[in-house]
C-alpha cells in the first residue's frame, strides 16, 4: 500500500494541467517506469485526477452553500422576510454575480461526474454575458450587437476581494 501511496504523492507533485485532466511530464514518466508499470503509473495518474476533481467539486460545493446561506439568511428578519412575500425583495448585481461564478464553476466540475443530460444553460449562458457587459453597455453597443457572443472572464468560484462585503 506504501508503493501505491509513493506513486501518487510523485504524480501530484509532478503531473500538470492539461486539456483532458492530469499529464505527466515525459521525464516525469521516465523516471516513473523504473520502479512501476505503465498500468500503475496510469491507474495512480486517474486516482490522483479523481482525488483533485472531488476536493474541487466539495470546496466549491461548500463555496456555494455558504453564500447561499449567507444570501437566504438575510431574509430572515421579519423586515426582508416581508419583502420577499410581498415580491419586493431585490438582489444586488453583485451577489447575482458570486452566485454565477460559483455555479459556473460548480457546473464545470460537475460535467467530470455527470451522468445524464446536463440543465439548459442558454438563459444562464445570457446572464453571465450581460453580467460581463454590465457597465460597459453603452461601450458594448456602440462596437455592435448588445447580444453579441463576448464571452465572459472566467472566475473560479472561489472568495475574492468583492465577496467580502
Amino acid at each position: 500500500m506504501g508503493r501505491i501511496v509513493d506513486l501518487c504523492s510523485e504524480i501530484a507533485e509532478s503531473a500538470e494541467e492539461g486539456a483532458e485532466g492530469l499529464v505527466l511530464p515525459p521525464d516525469a514518466w521516465e523516471r516513473l517506469r523504473a520502479e512501476f508499470t505503465d498500468e500503475e503509473v496510469e491507474d495512480a495518474l486517474t486516482l490522483v485526477q479523481e482525488s483533485l476533481l472531488h476536493s474541487e467539486l466539495v470546496e466549491t460545493a461548500d463555496s456555494l452553500s455558504a453564500r447561499l446561506v449567507d444570501l437566504l439568511g438575510s431574509y430572515g428578519d421579519a423586515a426582508r422576510f416581508h419583502a420577499v412575500v410581498s415580491g419586493q425583495a431585490v438582489l444586488e448585481v453583485a451577489v447575482v454575480g458570486q452566485l454565477v461564478r460559483r455555479v459556473t464553476r460548480l457546473e464545470e466540475v460537475l460535467e467530470n461526474y455527470r451522468e445524464g443530460a446536463p440543465p439548459d444553460r442558454r438563459g444562464f449562458d445570457a446572464l453571465q454575458r450581460r453580467l460581463a457587459d454590465h457597465g460597459i453597455e453603452e461601450e458594448m453597443t456602440a462596437g455592435g450587437d448588445e447580444d453579441s457572443e463576448l464571452q465572459p472572464a472566467a472566475g473560479n468560484g472561489e472568495d475574492d476581494e468583492e465577496d467580502e462585503q
